[in-house]
């Protein structure tokens, strides 16, 4: 936001005195600060960055110190645990959830990009009590860092992001585990894995902090898709053990079309 232009003046709340000076260190932020009371009532609109279940619980201890007609936000991995907290605010402020559909690995100011929102979808879930203006300024804030926003009920973004983000951190965490397996007999595995490893993997190497608050907040739906995945699993292993070239062959090419779909549309 601060190299976009995007805002008057950025404020940083974070909670460590090292934090703060990298923050200014890096023109992250118009100011920095560990304390609150010299954050939140200059705010307009505070922006929640923190692992989810930090989010649940920093929302309502800062309730204090927020500005009369602020706009709340956030950008957690998961809605439906972030509503219920947000439904607790006092009256007066305006909460609104909000997701990125991006990221990194890596955590940390020092991981930030100026370009990670673009062409990102944006998801906004407003609650019944959050007013249209409130609405339109996170979409504006989406659109003015490139990101696409669109709305969202905070169930349904919990169902589709279990699909398609939090299963394959949780398949990347499986392969990575059973190469792992494999290197306890032959550590060679490791000299030969190459780009297909790496990419599959990637998200692995996620903080787990953040991991954990994802999967425990959205514990139902990521079961429900693990569920899918193993059915998949069983498909696949079903037609190596019987050698049914025919099946999989089907299997790879419907996977193959639809990841096709999706991503090689122009």
């Amino acid at each position: 936001m601060k190299k976009k232009n995007v805002c008057r003046k950025v404020i940083a709340l974070v909670r460590r005195q090292e934090a703060v000076r990298q923050a200014e260190a890096l023109g992250a932020a118009d100011f920095a600060t560990t304390d609150p009371a010299q954050a939140l009532p200059q705010a307009d609109l505070v922006i929640f960055t923190t692992p989810v279940r930090a989010i649940i619980r920093q929302l309502g201890e800062l309730a204090a110190f927020y500005k009369p007609g602020a706009v709340i936000t956030d950008m957690g991995s998961t809605k439906q645990e972030i509503a219920q907290a947000m439904a607790n605010l006092p009256a007066g402020v305006y909460p609104v959830g909000s997701h990125p559909m991006c990221g990194k690995e890596q955590a940390g100011l020092e991981a930030a990009e100026a370009t990670l929102y673009e062409g990102a979808p944006w998801i906004v879930t407003p609650l019944e009590r959050t007013p249209p203006a409130a609405i339109n300024l996170i979409f504006d804030l989406s659109e003015a860092v490139g990101a696409k926003p669109r709305l969202l009920a905070p169930d349904r973004h919990d169902k589709l992001v279990a699909a398609i983000s939090h299963l394959p951190h949780a398949m990347a965490t499986a392969l990575v585990l059973a190469a792992q397996q494999v290197a306890e007999t032959d550590p060679a595995v490791w000299e030969v894995a190459a780009s297909g490893f790496r990419d599959t993997s990637r998200v692995a190497a996620s903080d787990v902090t953040m991991m954990l608050d994802i999967l425990l907040t959205n514990r139902a739906a990521v079961g429900e898709m693990l569920a899918l995945a193993q059915s998949q699993l069983a498909h696949l292993a079903a037609a190596l053990a019987a050698g049914d070239e025919a099946a999989l062959r089907k299997l790879l090419e419907q996977a193959s079309q639809q990841r096709k779909a999706v991503y090689n549309k122009g």
